[in-house]
């Protein structure tokens, strides 16, 4: 068993520190990225009962019978905005779904909006929990605004311009994803598991901590290495966005979300994922400095729209 660990950054020290804490966290949150793919970040500002209130919110949603939730789907929305039912998601390369349901709350942005597309649409909410609109909206903005001081951060551990990716971010399509992975003895699918191992589409995601074990990264060398996400901490990784705009200095990040040991088969786990992505005419090319000797190849540009609507096709969202 490695005794490796994902490294620890606070925050707080990159927004109000001493200079030397604010490059000591540049370096430390950069480094982690580039070698790991993920980050355990606290003192990030999120508060403790802002994520206590939206997850009782989530377990009631999940708790409705089966055709309620399903009353939220929205027919040809690709997932994006309401409810994907369970089995529904694969990873890419895999055709047993997934063994979790999940809802996703976006942002909207008005038609008149120059970032708006029509993916962006717009939210539905379930009227079962009364709470679920306020406290999904408030947990989407304070991880919008903890995402965008960690994407100036890793600007400056580039040396380019300190808004270079949260820019990219702004005003993006952005998704929180609320997750339920039900106990394995009521549900399975043959050859499924909770999350197959994937790496995600946007720049970075943000992890508020889960309700139980499960998450695992693969590391470079390739060893699975089990992910805390602990009370207080938010776990970040990088995404397949980041990479392209990195030239995969920081490569995206191969994760998965194991299911339960034998003998704990009863066990219920959630999750509240933040997607950052950019804002969908964002052309994704490689920042200044980072085409090299080691990474001597860029990708063909894309804009952050079409890379999605791929990924969404290889991972059974739509057709």
């Amino acid at each position: 068993m490695s005794t490796r660990r994902v490294p620890l950054v606070h925050l707080a020290h990159y927004r109000s520190g001493t200079p030397q804490e604010r490059a000591r966290f540049v370096q430390v949150f950069g480094d982690a990225l580039k070698e790991f793919g993920f980050v355990s970040v606290e003192g990030h500002g999120i508060e403790d009962g802002l994520i206590r209130r939206t997850y009782a919110d989530v377990e009631r949603f999940f708790q409705l019978p089966e055709a309620v939730k399903q009353c939220y789907a929205v027919p040809g929305g690709g997932g994006q905005r309401g409810y994907t039912g369970f089995g529904q998601e694969h990873a890419k390369n895999r055709t047993v779904g997934d063994l979790k349901e999940f809802w996703h709350v976006g942002r909207e942005l008005s038609p008149s909006h120059p970032h708006f597309s029509p993916q962006y649409g717009s939210n539905v909410w379930p009227s079962e929990v009364l709470t679920f609109q306020e406290n999904t909206r408030a947990l989407f903005n304070a991880l919008d605004g903890a995402a965008a001081v960690m994407l100036q951060a890793l600007a400056e551990y580039f040396g380019v311009e300190r808004t270079t990716f949260s820019a990219m971010a702004e005003d993006g399509n952005s998704i929180l994803r609320l997750i339920h992975y039900p106990p394995l003895k009521e549900r399975f699918i043959p050859g499924g598991v909770r999350a197959a191992e994937h790496e995600d589409i946007n720049l970075i995601t943000l992890l508020c901590e889960g309700t139980a074990s499960g998450l695992e990264l693969l590391t470079r060398d390739g060893e699975w290495l089990p992910v805390d996400t602990l009370r207080g901490q938010i776990v970040v990784d990088s995404g397949d966005m980041l990479s392209r705009v990195t030239n995969n200095v920081i490569p995206a990040t191969t994760h998965r979300v194991v299911n339960p040991k034998s003998g704990e088969q009863d066990t219920t786990r959630y999750s509240m994922p933040f997607f950052v992505h950019p804002y969908p005419q964002c052309v994704l090319k490689p920042i200044p400095g980072t085409t090299t000797a080691e990474h001597p190849v860029p990708p063909p540009p894309i804009t952050a729209d079409a890379f999605l609507q791929q990924r969404l096709r290889e991972i059974g969202l739509i057709k």
